[in-house]
């Protein structure tokens, strides 16, 4: 027998009708064993053709189970041959030696139809272990992220808190386990308080690098300033920040606000890179956004920053909203939108105010769970950060 060749078991009584059978079969190629009964099948036997009265009734849905059935029979009013069918078998034929050449194509057929249905099994057999390593990895990877979110969150600082007159807080909320959002409010001494407010572009772990990485690099330009002339540092960090995104070579790129209050003349100095919604300013009943422009930071080498400033009025609210939050909000073009954050900006004195006029109160505002979980936050269009800094209560202090 050729390796190549499908082995036919033939059940039959034995005698010339079974041997006729058997050739009949065979001069297609096909290898054929003939046999009384199932049990005597060799287990390589790629298919059976049974005739129907050769097999007890109650064995059909058996041998169906076991092998691809086909059940020849030299009746077509043979009762017993319903039964086979009904029984899950594959087909039949009538008179078989006459139709020699039907039952050989119906042999390939049927062959060929159970090793599809072993490739699939085979397939199904194999999707599943991927789709279980694909679960494990998965896994892991969530870990991973909750972790690194944690730590991101632990970068963050304390909030609310209050330095000399000003006083910051902030909500964030990461679509992701990892934002791109990120800020921090820092003393410098009894004078200076700096703060930044940055949106890295895109999610995940690589913009979240790039958010400690700012972090890292915040720490070190603040320990190198001498404290002199501090409407040239804003400009001065987003222009070494600049350089530094562009000679990594990651391809992110960030647009940021950086602040510093003089709290002993009641004065921002600050520089921004492409900022949007630009910093609100609330006072005296009104609100208007900081003027200025600056490009964003990491995409074009050689930029140089502005050196921007104003003074903080008294009882003063400044507000930093990330584009996520613009998402939130009705409007068919961003001027209708950037009008309606300046009114609800206007209409809230505190964070949580904000937070339920732009119906976000629902959402998570304890770090660890929003890190942990990363709040089910498929629904959210983008990361969502808020920060506001507020101070000067008694402008005769």
């Amino acid at each position: 027998m050729q390796p190549s060749k499908q082995l036919i078991g033939v059940i039959d009584f034995p005698g010339r009708d079974r041997d006729a059978l058997a050739e009949t079969i065979a001069g297609d190629g096909l290898a054929v064993f003939a046999v009384d009964n199932v049990e005597e099948l060799p287990a390589e036997t790629a298919l059976v053709v049974a005739h129907v009265r050769a097999v007890p009734s109650r064995d059909w849905a058996t041998l169906a189970l076991r092998l691809p059935t086909l059940v020849v029979s030299d009746d077509r009013l043979d009762t017993d041959l319903l039964k086979a069918v009904d029984a899950g078998l594959v087909d039949y034929i009538v008179e078989p030696l006459r139709h020699g050449h039907l039952l050989r194509r119906m042999i390939h057929k049927a062959i060929e139809l159970r090793e599809l249905a072993l490739e699939r099994a085979r397939d199904r057999e194999h999707l599943a272990e991927l789709n279980d390593n694909l679960e494990t990895h998965l896994a892991m990877l969530r870990l991973d992220q909750q972790a690194g979110g944690q730590i991101q969150r632990k970068l963050l600082p304390p909030r609310p808190q209050t330095v000399g007159q000003i006083t910051c807080d902030y909500w964030l909320a990461p679509s992701l386990y990892l934002s791109g959002d990120f800020l921090d409010f820092q003393r410098f001494n009894e004078r200076y308080t700096l703060f930044y407010f940055a949106d890295v572009s895109g999610h995940g772990a690589s913009s979240a690098f790039v958010t400690v990485l700012l972090k890292y690099l915040s720490n070190r330009w603040q320990n190198e300033w001498d404290g002199s002339r501090p409407e040239t540092l804003a400009p001065h960090w987003l222009g070494e920040l600049n350089r530094e995104l562009i000679d990594t070579g990651i391809g992110k790129h960030a647009t940021l606000f950086v602040g510093v209050i003089d709290q002993q003349r009641r004065y921002l100095h600050y520089s921004l890179g492409a900022q949007l919604p630009m910093p609100m300013m609330v006072a005296n009943g009104t609100v208007h956004s900081l003027p200025g422009e600056g490009m964003p930071v990491g995409l074009f080498p050689g930029v140089t920053y502005p050196e921007l400033g104003c003074e903080l009025p008294k009882n003063f609210r400044l507000w930093l909203c990330s584009d996520g939050i613009l998402e939130c909000l009705p409007g068919e073009t961003l001027d209708k939108r950037l009008k309606e954050l300046e009114t609800r900006v206007l209409d809230s004195e505190t964070l949580e105010d904000l937070r339920s006029n732009l119906l976000l109160e629902d959402l998570s505002d304890d770090d660890e769970s929003v890190a942990e979980s990363g709040s089910g936050r498929e629904k959210l269009p983008d990361d969502l950060t808020i920060m506001m800094l507020s101070g000067f209560g008694d402008a005769n202090s």
